[in-house]
């Protein structure tokens, strides 16, 4: 696997470099956020290491230039900032993974090898439905109906969680914990954020309502009747 590693830390720099030599991978290493974005535009990567705090343009900027163009490799973040509040908005801008510092490296190689994975797996054509929604997980296409309903990357994957669980009620802690990694984070807002505005996409301009919220449990889609 072919590695960019953007780290400012020369120490944690080699460190990594060296290890993940030795499982494999091809590591190229730039210590400098615009050198990282650069690269990320240019060259076909894998996978990315980032930190967050970073010289030249910090690891969130990095981020949000290298999904703005649409490459969509997967990007783990290895940083110090570690705040929930942190986490979220590292997630949000297109992250894949989140790690702290000081961190487990055989952790992070299991971590790093889950993302490899997950990128690898045949993407067959699959459609889901509920009613008459209509999810494309090929080319990550909403409708309802004969109505084209655009999503955020985000929404796209809580609406695909909520409807290959169709029926089933999904809390907040397992839609933080699928979605952005999070385990548990009772002062976020983040979820009931997202289920608002995709309600307010799937259900508002239609008849019938499929996107329900279990009071005090959760939340579930599926056709009322």
């Amino acid at each position: 696997m072919r590695i960019l590693l953007v780290e400012d830390d020369k120490k944690i720099c080699d460190y990594l470099v060296q290890g993940l030599a030795k499982h494999g991978h091809a590591v190229d290493a730039v210590n400098d956020g615009q050198d990282g974005l650069l690269l990320g535009l240019r060259e076909p990567y894998d996978l990315a290491i980032v930190d967050r705090l970073l010289p030249g343009l910090d690891g969130l900027s990095l981020l949000k230039g290298i999904r703005a163009t649409g490459r969509q490799f997967p990007v783990l973040f290895l940083t110090s900032m570690g705040r929930i509040d942190d986490r979220v908005e590292g997630l949000e801008a297109g992250a894949d993974d989140y790690m702290m510092k000081p961190f487990s490296f055989a952790e992070l190689v299991a971590r790093v090898n889950a993302l490899n994975r997950r990128g690898r797996i045949p993407q067959e054509k699959t459609t889901l439905h509920v009613a008459d929604l209509k999810l494309d997980i090929e080319s990550r296409t909403v409708t309802r109906g004969a109505q084209i309903i655009d999503l955020l990357p985000r929404e796209f994957e809580i609406l695909y969680y909520l409807v290959k669980n169709k029926g089933r009620t999904i809390t907040k802690n397992m839609i933080l914990e699928k979605i952005w990694n999070i385990n548990f984070s009772p002062e976020s807002s983040v979820v009931e954020t997202h289920i608002s505005r995709l309600r307010a996409k799937l259900d508002k301009p239609f008849q019938t309502p499929l996107l329900h919220t279990k009071r005090n449990l959760g939340y579930s889609i599926y056709e009322s009747r």
